[in-house]
């Protein structure tokens, strides 16, 4: 179940320790002398070269990689990278700027299986993206309390109502929304949730389960929430 990341950038570094601290088996791809050897003194296996380059991925392991995440700064070499990962069955999530136009993000979109914004979500973001869940706990804010995001699927119960009317029950407090591909922001009062939507929450830990099937419905049945 390894995970290869290309590139080792704030992005890529924060996404492979993430993915570290939480247990999964990370192959760092890099050709940045200092980068790799920043990389490997944090105590992962790194592979030096170019990620757009099969060779050099088929070297990190890409053949039985379960997930492959392009996280350099070029978007280039992360679509390169992405589309070899799907030659060899990965699921893959690539990098681009914000600022890219609709027809732009579009292609890159029907490509790959997620389009990262780091500027938004960062790594938690590009974790959950290469984890392919949509209930992401990010961190603990205290020993009770945990950030948590959730992307709303198809189907939900929550689809169609305003954000201040969901009832969590006490078990937790929506502090932010973004529409997809949209910042997060504090709600209007009069906010519909729509599928893709993104909100933010903070959550008691003894409550994730209960919140999730809140959120998700019958589409909580996936794989198991993150918990890091």
């Amino acid at each position: 179940m390894t995970f290869i990341i290309v590139g080792y950038g704030r992005v890529g570094a924060r996404t492979a320790r993430v993915l570290h601290e939480e247990g999964y088996p990370v192959v760092v791809v890099e050709n940045n002398p200092d980068k790799v050897e920043r990389a490997r003194k944090a105590g992962f296996e790194v592979v030096e070269g170019d990620g757009s380059n099969e060779s050099v991925l088929k070297r990190a392991g890409v053949e039985n990689a379960i997930a492959l995440g392009g996280l350099t700064g070029d978007p280039n070499v992360n679509f390169a990278a992405c589309m070899i990962g799907k030659q060899y069955g990965c699921r893959v999530a690539m990098r681009i700027s914000e600022d890219y136009r609709e027809e732009i993000y579009e292609r890159y979109e029907a490509d790959v299986d997620e389009v990262i914004y780091p500027e938004r979500l960062g790594a938690a973001g590009a974790k959950t993206a290469l984890l392919g869940g949509s209930f992401n706990a990010i961190g603990e804010l205290t020993e009770q309390l945990r950030l948590t995001t959730v992307t709303i699927p198809e189907g939900s119960p929550v689809v169609g109502r305003k954000v201040n009317d969901i009832d969590l029950e006490g078990m937790g407090r929506i502090y932010a929304h973004g529409r997809k591909r949209e910042p997060m922001t504090i709600p209007l009062p009069g906010t519909i949730v729509e599928s893709g939507d993104q909100l933010a929450l903070v959550v008691e830990n003894d409550a994730l389960d209960r919140v999730k099937t809140a959120l998700l419905g019958d589409a909580s049945e996936e794989p198991p929430v993150s918990q890091g």
